[in-house]
């Protein structure tokens, strides 16, 4: 199945936005370069370039998903926490109510 030289192009030029240092992914991406300058690609060039192209990235995509597993985490254990604080703080709003009220009432008795 051939492929489009243009969405090729496309991926090229995006791929080619990265920061790549990784040796394989870079000498890939200079081969399809110069093989779409010359002309037409092979199969087996482009093929050779998906498939360091889909290694590449798989990796990075594991480690985003991953990362954001734990971000995930991290954010429900703070809202948890936020929850939490705010229920004892109620709590301790309440206290001091009724130690104010308390107060107040013994102060007037101890006016009299």
């Amino acid at each position: 199945m051939p492929v489009d030289r243009q969405q090729l192009e496309a991926l090229v030029a995006e791929i080619g936005r990265f920061y790549v240092r990784e040796k394989t992914m870079r000498r890939a991406q200079e081969t399809i370069r110069r093989a779409l300058a010359e002309g037409e690609p092979s199969p087996g060039a482009v093929s050779a370039y998906l498939k360091a192209a889909r290694t590449y990235f798989a990796g990075f995509a594991r480690e985003a998903h991953a990362h954001l597993a734990d971000v995930d985490r991290r954010l429900a254990h703070v809202s948890q926490l936020q929850y939490n604080l705010t229920a004892e703080r109620g709590v301790t709003a309440r206290r001091i109510e009724a130690t104010q009220g308390v107060l107040a009432r013994v102060e007037e008795f101890a006016a009299e």
